[in-house]
């Protein structure tokens, strides 16, 4: 098999490439902008001209070229306008592009970590997105411009700087207002949303048994509430939210017929032109506009803050992946060394220092009461949950040295609760593999004793096994499962309670899969309820409250589990 090797996911280098991108962002952002803001004066300067120079003389081909000349700084706007425009969105696809691949990432983590809401980070992106894609952060860059507008209207008078610097301060004050009446609020927010959603998911996909239970308007009534408490806290957000761009409106309102008002007392008392009337209410204008459009993105700019506060403490944490790209591929023997561990995030152990040492060509069955660790040690073995204490080695290696997808290569795993991906069947099987050949898919198929079941489909492997695979029945997942965990022949086979769905054609197919995959030197661990898995191993370990009961070959252990003490067939050891 040839090893695909993906490149590791380095997250705090990705982070400070958003980081640098981000500043080069900014700064073309930021010049763009300073053009356009000076653009922005075209309108103050044509008002006082035609005020000041063509109305006294009357001039004819003065006003048709200043009207020419302002047409043409309009237009120029338009177009630095349009360019600032692109270059967020352009500047917000580019994050979305540096960090999507850690998001995935991020999301299988969240997820095998025990997190209650593992699709956080792809809101939190979208989030991000949206906002620097919006018009947003254009007024973010626009508020040091107050500075440079309220300078021209002190150059055109004293008096109506100060007014234009009293109300913009006030509206400052308002800015910083909103952040604080609506911060906290908004982090709730964000929260109720996510328990909303959720809930959905979790409707979704137990909808069967809801229906099934009667537990539809129970389940609605769930729903309900939660609705009603983000609705509530969404109202009053945007309550205030909606409340202080109003109130910012009427203010700048007021303040633009205040500048009028101060620009025709100083005119009656001869201290300026008809003029600077018309061009310092312009000039008002767009010294507070960014503020203005400031608060009604605010909402915006306070989600996004938060998501990135979220993604950048999440990706931070996220462990690297190994770099030893030049370890060989596992051949020899699997040893695990007092190994701890229990469901992420709960803080309970389900397995207690267990040890066992595992030769290639060994088959271990894994036996014991319901809840007594069989399922949490499989999945410890395959890396889904984090070790507690002890270790897991493929010759001598532990798994964190290879690249994650390189060593999901050299694994073959079977969930007790078997869903498959939406896509084709061949696709399963071929763990979505872009390069897969179809002799390859097919091998697998057939070792997995699944090949004839699927040409009586519709489709044959290009049937679409729908959300989960519930296109199909529950044997045909598992057998397709175990195809897919046979495909690429892997190192070491994790296959829990492989046969729980299965008839006896299907147990059949398992136990020659168990023992092709034997007889090429791999090492199969199955955990079983059925004892007729039993002749397709050498060894057992029993487990009883998460520690190991008895560890030994098969037919030493067997007859003490078994009525009547009766052995039980197995196949040879190979020897490693």
């Amino acid at each position: 098999m040839t090893d695909n090797v993906s490149p590791p996911i380095q997250t705090k280098a990705r982070i400070a490439a958003v980081l640098a991108h981000a500043r080069r962002a900014l700064l073309s952002v930021a010049m763009v902008s300073a053009v356009l803001n000076i653009l922005l004066l075209s309108g103050s300067l044509y008002m006082m001209l035609v005020y000041d120079m063509v109305l006294p003389s009357r001039s004819i081909p003065t006003l048709i070229g200043l009207a020419i000349m302002v047409l043409v700084l309009y237009f120029f706007q338009g177009v630095l306008d349009y360019v600032r425009g692109r270059l967020l969105i352009h500047f917000a696809a580019g994050v979305d592009v540096d960090l999507n691949r850690d998001i995935h990432a991020l999301v299988g983590s969240l997820s095998r970590s025990g997190s209650p809401d593992s699709i956080q980070p792809v809101r939190d992106l979208d989030q991000l997105r949206a906002f620097l894609s919006s018009a947003g952060p254009a007024a973010l860059v626009d508020l040091p411009w107050i500075l440079f507008f309220v300078a021209i209207l002190f150059l055109l008078h004293p008096y109506l700087g100060l007014t234009v610097l009293a109300g913009g301060t006030i509206l400052i004050g308002l800015t910083l207002l909103t952040e604080r009446l609506t911060a906290k609020r908004s982090q709730e927010l964000a929260k109720l949303n996510a328990g909303r959603l959720r809930l959905a998911e979790t409707t979704r996909r137990h909808a069967e048994e809801i229906a099934a239970n009667g537990m539809q308007e129970r389940m609605a009534d769930r729903w309900v509430t939660a609705s009603r408490r983000f609705l509530a806290t969404q109202e009053r957000v945007t309550g205030v939210i909606a409340a202080l761009s109003n109130l910012t409106k009427i203010l700048r309102m007021v303040l633009q017929s205040g500048v009028l008002t101060v620009g025709a007392l100083l005119v009656i008392d001869g201290k300026a032109t008809g003029g600077v009337i018309f061009a310092s209410s312009i000039l008002a204008s767009r010294a507070l506009a960014p503020v203005e459009a400031a608060i009604a993105n605010w909402r915006g700019f306070v989600g996004a803050r938060q998501s990135w506060a979220r993604l950048k403490a999440l990706l931070a944490a996220m462990p690297e992946t190994g770099t030893e790209e030049m370890l060989p591929r596992p051949s020899r023997e699997l040893t695990a060394r007092q190994v701890s561990l229990g469901p992420p995030g709960t803080g309970r152990l389900t397995i207690r220092n267990v040890d066992f040492q595992l030769r290639a060509g060994d088959a271990l069955a894994i036996l014991g009461p319901s809840g007594g660790g069989k399922s949490s040690l499989i999945r410890g073995l395959a890396g889904i949950w984090p070790l507690v204490g002890g270790s897991v080695r493929l010759d001598g290696a532990e798994p964190q040295q290879w690249p994650s997808d390189l060593f999901g290569s050299y694994l073959g795993y079977v969930p007790q609760n078997v869903e498959l991906i939406e896509g084709t069947i061949a696709q399963n099987i071929s763990r979505f593999d872009p390069e897969a050949k179809a002799e390859d898919i097919i091998a697998a198929a057939r070792l997995a004793g699944v090949h004839d079941m699927i040409l009586h489909l519709p489709a044959g492997y290009n049937s679409d096994v729908g959300p989960d695979g519930r296109a199909l029945s529950g044997g045909q997942r598992q057998r397709i499962a175990l195809a897919r965990a046979l495909y690429g022949d892997p190192f070491l086979l994790l296959l829990d309670e492989p046969n729980s769905n299965l008839d006896r054609e299907g147990e059949q197919a398992l136990a020659e899969a168990i023992a092709h995959a034997r007889a090429r030197g791999a090492i199969v661990i199955v955990v079983a309820h059925r004892s007729s898995i039993l002749a397709s191993v050498n060894l057992v370990l029993l487990i009883k409250d998460g520690k190991t009961h008895s560890f030994g070959p098969t037919e030493k252990i067997v007859p003490q589990l078994l009525p009547g003490g009766g052995a039980v067939g197995q196949q040879p050891r190979k020897a490693g």
